[in-house]
């Protein structure tokens, strides 16, 4: 008798996942680790789709079967017809309704303006992706996800909620607006035995994190932080994939901040 597959007894065994942004940074580290717990994956990018490839072939190199267990898709999430695609492909791919959506794709404005000095260009850009983006992602999964256990909706704020640092007044701003979407929405979904909760990072070293800050600045969060360093990807990622997994579904209509104790 064959002994049977080790991804079987992984807890998210076969759950199709869909995580946006998720070519580079923290979307891509949380990529991997659900799909090291069994997951399928969609890996989403907007523009780079080599950096997505890679992380599909990250993912589908490790497979003991052969049969992949990653795809790629383009979509910008401020588009309903691309979020729509979106979730089309993965169901069409994998032949099965899905059962989480972590929304990770977001922007930050490297220049970090006070709100005086935001244009409202920038303005525009950071709520299109950062909080259009992530009610049109939820609104889809709320439709979509597989009812009845494991339906999970993991969106991504800040801890700069919390932090309300000058320099990123619409940054922040986008990110509160998310965490009164989910709170709503997972009462909303009452019910379906879908969860919807946010989690917030403090500073990730990640290329978005380090873009437009100096050293001084990057020294005071490590100095800020009681854990004496910035946070990395997989401190994020692992806390994601305890949400994705079914031990969490007493956790509901919640901000986890992971954060190291930075705020």
């Amino acid at each position: 008798m064959a002994a049977p597959s080790p991804l079987l007894s992984l807890p998210l065994h076969d759950r199709v996942a869909i995580v946006t942004g998720s070519s580079r940074g923290i979307g891509k580290a949380i990529a991997i680790h659900l799909a090291s717990l069994g997951a399928k994956l969609v890996i989403n990018y907007t523009s780079n789709k080599e950096q997505a490839d890679l992380v599909a072939n990250d993912i589908n190199s490790s497979c003991v079967d052969n049969t992949p267990r990653a795809i790629v898709a383009q979509a910008d999430v401020s588009d309903p017809a691309q979020v729509k695609f979106l979730f089309d492909e993965a169901e069409r791919v994998f032949g099965s309704q899905l059962h989480i959506l972590v929304n990770c794709a977001g922007v930050l404005d490297p220049k970090y303006p006070s709100i005086p000095n935001t244009s409202l260009q920038d303005f525009d850009h950071i709520f299109s992706v950062n909080t259009r983006g992530a009610f049109l992602c939820c609104k889809e999964a709320a439709n979509r996800l597989k009812h009845g256990g494991g339906g999970r909706i993991i969106v991504l704020s800040s801890s700069m909620v919390g932090g309300l640092m000058p320099g990123f007044g619409a940054y922040a701003a986008s990110k509160a607006a998310v965490e009164t979407i989910i709170r709503i929405l997972a009462k909303e979904l009452k019910g379906t035995r879908i969860t919807a909760n946010c989690v917030a990072p403090g500073p990730v070293a990640t290329e978005m994190y380090f873009a437009g800050k100096t050293e001084e600045q990057i020294k005071k969060n490590i100095e800020s932080s009681p854990l004496g360093r910035l946070g990395e990807t997989k401190d994020i990622a692992e806390v994601v994939g305890f949400m994705a997994t079914d031990a969490s579904e007493w956790i509901n209509g919640q901000v986890i901040r992971a954060n190291g104790g930075y705020v």
